[in-house]
This record gives C-alpha cells, sequence and structure tokens, in this order.
C-alpha cells in the first residue's frame, strides 16, 4: 500500500514539474515572438520612411521597396510559423543536405551571380533576388551543431575539432570572401565562434581558433582599399568629410538632429539623398532621426532582450544540439545588430550589414524570421537547467 501511494505521490509531483515546465516554454516562446513582433513592426515603418525618396529616384514609386519588404515579410511569417512547427532535431538529420545545398548556393553565385559595385552576391530568380550567404548562415550554424554534438565525447582529440570546423566554417567563409563580403563572413565566423564555445572542445582550442579568426579578418580588412577606407573613416571621418568619411559623418548628424525625442515618423531630411543606404545598412540613423534617442533605445533594448532570451532558451535545450543550434543564432542575430547599430554611431567601421528584421532586404529578413522560428522551436521543447545535462 505504501509503495502505491508513494507511486501515486511520485507521479503527481512528476505532472506538476512537467506542467510548470510547460508554461515556462510558452511564456519564453510568447516572449521572444512578441520581442521579434515589435522588431519587425518597427522595421516596416522605418522602412517606409527610408526608402520613399530612393524608391522615387529609382523606380518612380515611393511605396516601391516597402512592398517588397512587405511580401518578404509574408514568406518570412510562413517560415516563421512553420520552423517555429518543426521538432528542432530535424535539423540534425538534415544537417548534411542543408550545408551541401549552401555551399552550391555559394558556388553558384560565384559563376551565374549579379555584379554590383564590385561585389557578386545575388542570384537573379526573375521574380526575386536571392542571397545564398544569408542561407549559409543559418546552413554553417546547423552543421556545426550537428557535428560538435555527435563528436562532443571525442573533440579533446585536437583532428576531431579542427576537421569540421575547417571543412564547415572555412570552407563558407571562403566562398563568401570571394564575393567579396567581408562583413558575412565576419558574422559567420562569431555565430560559429557561439556554437564552439558552448561546445565541450576544450577551451584552449576554441580560444586559439578565435584568435587566429581575428588576426585573419585583420587582415583582410587591410588588404582591400575600399576596407581600408572604412577602417580609416571609421578612426578619423573628419579628415575626409566629402569621401572616406561622409557617410559616418552623415549618420551622426542624423542622429544629432533626432535629439531626445526625434522630428517625427517620416519627417526625416537626411532620406533625402544625404546618407547612402539609408534604408538597408544605415536605416538605424533614420530612426534616430524621427523618432530619437528614445527610440533609438527602444531598438536596442529589444535586439538585448532577443540576445538575452535567446540564450536562456540555449540553456534550457534539452540536449547538446539544440543548445548549440540557440546560441549559434542568437550570436548571429546579436553579433549582425551590434555591427549595424555599431557602424553607424562610430563605435564599429562600417561593413554594410543589414539591421535583422528592420533592413530592406527580402533574403536577409527571411532568414532571420525563420531562424527565430527555429529558437522558437527549442524553447517549446526547453526543460529546466536542473533536469537538461544538455546531452
Amino acid at each position: 500500500m505504501t509503495t502505491k501511494v508513494t507511486s501515486i505521490a511520485g507521479a503527481r509531483s512528476a505532472a506538476r514539474r512537467y506542467a510548470v515546465t510547460a508554461e515556462v516554454n510558452t511564456r519564453l516562446a510568447v516572449l521572444y515572438s512578441l520581442a521579434v513582433g515589435l522588431l519587425l513592426v518597427i522595421g516596416l515603418g522605418a522602412m517606409r520612411s527610408a526608402s520613399s525618396v530612393v524608391g522615387l529616384e529609382l523606380e518612380g514609386n515611393g511605396w516601391a521597396f516597402f512592398t517588397r519588404q512587405l511580401v518578404a515579410l509574408g514568406v518570412g511569417a510562413v517560415a516563421m510559423v512553420v520552423a517555429a512547427r518543426v521538432p528542432y532535431a530535424w535539423y540534425r538529420k538534415a544537417a548534411v543536405p542543408i550545408f551541401v545545398l549552401s555551399i552550391a548556393g555559394l558556388l553558384a553565385v560565384l559563376l551565374i551571380g549579379d555584379r554590383d559595385n564590385g561585389s557578386q552576391r545575388w542570384i537573379d530568380l526573375g521574380f526575386a533576388e536571392f542571397q545564398p550567404s544569408e542561407f549559409a548562415k543559418f546552413a554553417t550554424i546547423v552543421a556545426l551543431a550537428a557535428v560538435m554534438a555527435r563528436k562532443e565525447r571525442v573533440l579533446h582529440d585536437i583532428w576531431h575539432f579542427v576537421i569540421p570546423v575547417v571543412a564547415i566554417v572555412g570552407t563558407t567563409c571562403l566562398l563568401i570572401m570571394l564575393e567579396p563580403d567581408l562583413g558575412t563572413t565576419l558574422i559567420v565566423a562569431a555565430a560559429s565562434f557561439g556554437v564552439l564555445a558552448v561546445s565541450t572542445s576544450p577551451l584552449r582550442y576554441v580560444m586559439v581558433t578565435g584568435l587566429g579568426g581575428a588576426v585573419a579578418a585583420s587582415i583582410l580588412a587591410y588588404a582591400a582599399d575600399y576596407r581600408f577606407a572604412r577602417v580609416t573613416a571609421f578612426l578619423d571621418p573628419y579628415a575626409d568629410e566629402l569621401g572616406k568619411g561622409y557617410q559616418v559623418l552623415q549618420g551622426l548628424g542624423a542622429l544629432g538632429t533626432g535629439g531626445s525625442f526625434g522630428v517625427g515618423l517620416g519627417a526625416s531630411r537626411t532620406r533625402w539623398g544625404w546618407v547612402p543606404n539609408a534604408h538597408t545598412d544605415f536605416i538605424f540613423a533614420i530612426i534616430g532621426e524621427e523618432i530619437g534617442f528614445a527610440g533609438g533605445l527602444v531598438i536596442i533594448s529589444l535586439f538585448t532582450l532577443v540576445a538575452v532570451l535567446g540564450l536562456i532558451i540555449a540553456f534550457r535545450a534539452p540536449d547538446r544540439f539544440g543548445r548549440l543550434l540557440a546560441v549559434g543564432i542568437t550570436v548571429w542575430i546579436t553579433a549582425q545588430a551590434v555591427v549595424n547599430i555599431g557602424g553607424v554611431v562610430q563605435a564599429l567601421p562600417i561593413t554594410g550589414m543589414p539591421l535583422p528584421f528592420i533592413s530592406f532586404g527580402g533574403t536577409a529578413l527571411v532568414m532571420a524570421m525563420g531562424a527565430a522560428g527555429v529558437l522558437i522551436s527549442v524553447a517549446r521543447s526547453g526543460v529546466s537547467n536542473r533536469r537538461s545535462g544538455a546531452r
């Protein structure tokens, strides 16, 4: 009788723990969805304002770029919902074909991609342009997370560590640099470093890899004249106010004009040809001008919330692969936001990276929303740290 009572009590206790865990998982998924949703809504408003002038200039329609972004948002919403519903463990099974597909895309863009301003980054599909490097970010994270999870017991052997890193991260970064695109290469490297940092790899291996990546990035930054110009503009934009430092100074001017609460929605003057790429990598400057420091602070706070929730989701993941996958995606989104905003406020050199969920760019928006959906899938499967074991 005692045994039976104990069994019933144990079952009830387990049921209560399961209910609490499920409730926490649901709240995390909802909070993450809301944070991303707010960024998307703000992004649409900012896009409408920032792209109206360039739309009139290039296509005679101030709504042209906004309409395209709205279509991409619709596709991204479908991708996000589907990714949130698919069990994240599926990506572990599909890691190889996903990675092979991304490499095929990177090779294809080098062969048949459209060349613009010295770069070859897009493939014209007729109905839209596709940027393979955006898909490569996600594919690299998935492939590296799958390999690191499978090899978690043998990563003390340096070759079990080095070979996957070189084959997966090295190959992706090399192909992206051939486009060339240093900014995306840095984001791929940062996300990969995040995956390695929370894997079972020895810390010395991870740190040496990170140091090697930093050295390589520094060499690449100085290897091309236009990249070197961005570094010098970051260090001293006033040395060439109408040349190398022009975009930086115009961005800072827009932020200064905005003051505390901005000049008003749709009232930006900087968008009238004063700052290049106002609707893409410098959209934060338009946001700061129109809704001021307060609006910029809201954007930064939302990205901080997305980062914190992403890490909580990662460390509640029920297995090693889920943890590595969630950390990689979180670092990708966070690092890209930091690099973009840092370039606008002159805290970092300009890299031309879009602001996730906000800047114009169909492939970037769809992939970021799809990745957010994968994180939601991990969140819905999460368990408490005490019970996970992350195996």
